[in-house]
């Protein structure tokens, strides 16, 4: 017989998104706007006017997507994968994460209108947890 159990941190909506580190952010979303009718929610430049980082939505599903180079300089030419958790207290599910077992990457902080912070799981995936400051 199988046994669960789960501690419920509040009964709040989250969602889940992939986030993928591709070369040529550009080239990428151009791909899946024409691919699956990809729409545009979310776009951050660099100064120079290259895309650093792009939410898109298929249907309403989003993800992620980040230039390779700017991502992890030591996966450039492997890919990279992590996913993104929004919650209304990001702070309390990182916390959480972190007594878990998780290893704190980048510690919550504001930024870009997020408040968001970054950890590892035991298996290697990146986990960002975070809340948009505006809507």
């Amino acid at each position: 017989m199988l046994m669960c159990s789960a501690r419920r941190l509040d009964s709040s909506e989250a969602s889940i998104a992939p986030w993928l580190s591709v070369n040529n952010a550009a080239e990428a979303i151009k791909f899946y706007k024409a691919a699956f009718s990809a729409v545009e929610l979310y776009r951050l430049e660099d100064g120079d006017g290259n895309i650093a980082i792009a939410e898109l939505s298929v249907r309403g599903a989003n993800f992620w997507i980040q230039e390779e180079a700017a991502a992890i300089p030591a996966m450039v030419g492997r890919g990279f994968f992590r996913m993104v958790i929004t919650v209304n207290d990001p702070d309390a599910l990182f916390e959480l994460a972190i007594a878990a077992g998780a290893i704190e990457i980048a510690p919550i902080n504001e930024e870009h209108g997020w408040r968001i912070g970054r950890v590892a799981d035991p298996f290697g995936y990146h986990w960002e947890i975070g809340k948009r400051l505006f809507e």
